[in-house]
């Protein structure tokens, strides 16, 4: 897999409106294939960014006529946009994709399957579907999203398999029209790809280098969904933190987040992820000074080792992270902090890992994301000599577990008694469910739903091991 040079360039005007042709096309052939308004179903697997993607992809579906539905069993045409981050994810593809054919052998071979996202970005994964899976129509990595409309015409009119997964420097495709999930809740892409290359990680193959949506577009989209209703906007990249970097504009992420609080309307901002190496002090200062930033840092430490840090490129140390920390906390008393962590990195010994349960211990984490490392063909890591037996870093996933749920019931306990802005995201039939500012999920018992999409006062009633039970003080 080699990498091309990134550099900040976008799909001309001319190209999108080639695009918003083809929709119109296919619509006409959708229509004598399928009849009026066929239905697509759009699964998502990983990140936030990859439901961003899936957004945008629904909103070109809707384009060629397409309605949606809840289920692959009524739909004329399955997407599932994929995630390689970890092999686990890739399993569960394989798996969902083969309960696939006897449902489309049951439409007469009909139906249209799709594969999408980082997994098909792989020259090895693409060929596996290529050769393995016959019945899947449209493969097509990630460079090649906004050419969606393209390749459906060519799948429809030539009826035969369309497979777009070639590597290619990355683009920035503006006016994308998008369905969102929830008007309320919106995510907002401010960059795409990654320069850090992680030993372990997949990302920068598939998802290309850094770039960066001005400025200029990044605000105007967070008014349109201010004015859309959105009351939660989630800024997103592989690492926001340097976001503009490599694009040629003098806006960083601290002046960009500042000026997204600046605008008008009543809601509250989120961002993920930051990267240890580029969280400044100036970042540090703008999340404390702005009012609709959420008091949440979610800050992969990945390895509480040096030694393990420096293997895996992380370009920063354990006592790097611990005085961000320090120094985030002096800013913010009650700012929230969760993370991920590796276990089981090649290479890492017993007093490696006591290391990691050393920081996890100092910092006391909200909640952590942890995962027994995952080889990643490609990576430099996947040929590193990895000594330690499954058996012994699954005793040492478990014990890393068990010291950080009782951190975590702890910290629960302690938000007994406190009072929150919350906006109610969902209800259950019998809860209410929303995040406190540090993104901890509260519940709060309710007889109705109609409070969904509005911001209430919730007092913490009760604490379990990782939730908060509520009531509503007021609205």
């Amino acid at each position: 897999m080699t990498l091309l040079p990134e550099k900040n360039t976008y799909i001309s005007s001319e190209e999108l409106a080639r695009q918003r042709e083809f929709c119109t096309l296919c619509r006409e052939l959708l229509y004598e294939r399928f009849g009026e308004e066929p239905k697509a179903f759009v699964h998502t697997y990983g990140c936030q960014g990859n439901v961003a993607d899936s957004e945008r992809i629904k909103g070109q579906l809707a384009g060629m006529g397409f309605t949606f539905c809840e289920t692959a069993e009524e739909a004329d045409f399955v997407l599932f946009n994929t995630c390689a981050v970890r092999e686990h994810a890739e399993a569960r593809v394989f798996g969902n994709v083969g309960a696939l054919k006897p449902i489309k052998e049951s439409k007469n071979n009909n139906m249209i399957i799709a594969l999408c996202g980082c997994m098909m970005q792989q020259e090895h994964i693409a060929e596996k579907i290529r050769k393995s899976y016959d019945y899947v129509n449209l493969v097509f990595g990630t460079f090649a999203v906004w050419r969606l409309p393209e390749l459906m015409y060519d799948l429809l009119r030539r009826r035969k398999r369309v497979f777009d997964v070639r590597e290619e420097t990355g683009r920035i495709a503006e006016g994308i029209p998008t369905v969102r999930d929830r008007t309320f809740r919106a995510w907002l892409p401010i960059m795409y790809g990654c320069n850090n290359f992680c030993t372990y990680c997949i990302v920068p193959y598939v998802r290309g280098r850094e770039r960066s949506r001005t400025p200029e577009n990044v605000i105007a989209e967070a008014k349109e969904l201010i004015a859309s209703g959105a009351k939660e906007i989630t800024l997103l990249g592989q690492n926001v933190n340097s976001y503009g970097k490599m694009a040629g504009f003098d806006t960083d992420f601290p002046k960009l987040l500042r000026e997204i609080n600046a605008l008008s309307g009543d809601f509250i901002i989120r961002f993920m992820t930051s990267h240890p190496k580029d969280c400044s002090e100036e970042l540090l200062l703008a999340m404390a000074e702005c009012e609709k930033v959420e008091r949440h840092l979610h800050l992969p430490f990945q390895s509480g080792s040096d030694r393990i840090l420096k293997a895996m490129n992380r370009g920063y140390t354990a006592g790097k992270y611990r005085s961000l920390v320090q120094r985030a906390r002096e800013l913010m008393p009650r700012i929230e902090l969760t993370s991920d962590v590796i276990v089981g990195f090649p290479g890492e010994t017993r007093e490696d890992f006591e290391q990691t349960l050393s920081l996890i211990k100092d910092v006391g984490f909200t909640s952590l994301f942890t995962f027994i490392y995952s080889p990643r063909k490609g990576t430099p890591a996947a040929s590193m000599e990895d000594p330690v037996s499954d058996k012994e870093k699954g005793e040492w996933f478990r014990e890393l577990l068990k010291v950080q749920e009782e951190i975590a019931a702890d910290r629960c306990k302690n938000e007994v008694g406190k009072r929150y802005r919350v906006l109610i995201e969902d209800f259950d039939g019998e809860y209410l469910a929303g995040r406190t500012s540090g993104n901890v999920v509260i519940k709060i018992p309710s007889a109705d739903g109609a409070l969904v999409g509005e911001f209430a006062e919730a007092r913490v009633t009760h604490a379990g091991n990782w939730t908060l039970s509520g009531e509503i003080v007021k609205l």
